[in-house]
């Protein structure tokens, strides 16, 4: 089994800022193919040498008509919140499965550019190249963004578990896309994978040191408790 091909990085590799969500009219045939056009953007390799300084977690909470995304930053180390954004958006486009990303990348990139921080990796609440089209939420944002994204997902959208020594990885259509990565002996594993700009390795050694006393990253539980207490500020007091 071989992994995705990887591409090499390049000085023209920039965010991705002309990808648009379709509103009005959404077609999830057209969404599709775009996201197998994407796919071959991606890269699967480390973008940066060192090890992480400040490590950020987005998340996006909803309420009837609204998209409330959060991002957290956080020391690699110590843990401690370095800053925190959030941005309110209409939730334009519904829900479709596998098309995530075209739902939660607005409101997740309005809060990342209001960040003063520069951090060295964004985890993801989603999958990055484990996906039909080996271009899910997480790497979706990373191509965006122009950032190192990691996809940790909750559950298996694809692929299947193969062994390998003391991992199981995820493979599917013969490649390896994921990792399932057991980070509480008593929960049920995370779905780590690439989304851009990030090896598989350095992906889940990050989630495995981000993990301290739950299932989820640190960086993500931060994002989505904030996520959700504006959610609940939000319906409390609706905007006129």
């Amino acid at each position: 089994m071989s992994s995705l091909p990887k591409r090499r990085l390049e000085k023209k590799d920039k965010p991705t800022d002309k990808i648009k969500v379709l509103v009005h009219g959404f077609s999830v045939s057209k969404a599709h193919r775009a996201q197998k056009c994407l796919a071959k953007k991606i890269i699967a390799e480390d973008s940066f040498p060192y090890e992480p300084k400040i490590v950020a977690g987005v998340d996006v909470a909803y309420t009837e008509k609204t998209a409330i995304g959060a991002v957290s930053v956080l020391d690699y180390h110590s843990f401690k919140c370095v800053e925190s954004q959030t941005a309110i958006c209409e939730a334009k486009v519904p829900y479709f499965p596998t098309l995530l990303a075209y739902r939660e990348t607005p409101a997740t990139t309005a809060c990342i550019r209001k960040l003063k921080s520069q951090p060295d990796a964004f985890l993801v609440d989603g999958h990055g190249i484990a996906h039909p089209y080996n271009c899910g939420f997480a790497s979706h944002l990373g191509l965006v963004i122009g950032k190192p994204t990691i996809g940790v997902a909750k559950s298996r959208l694809v692929g299947e578990p193969v062994s390998n020594n003391q991992e199981v990885l995820l493979s599917y259509k013969g490649k390896i896309v994921g990792s399932i990565v057991k980070t509480v002996d008593c929960a049920k594993p995370v779905y780590v994978s690439v989304g851009h700009l990030i090896s598989l390795r350095r992906a889940v050694e990050i989630v495995k040191h981000c993990t301290r006393s739950g299932r989820i990253p640190e960086p993500l539980r931060k994002a989505h408790e904030i996520a959700l207490k504006h959610k609940h500020q939000l319906q409390e007091t609706p905007l006129i």
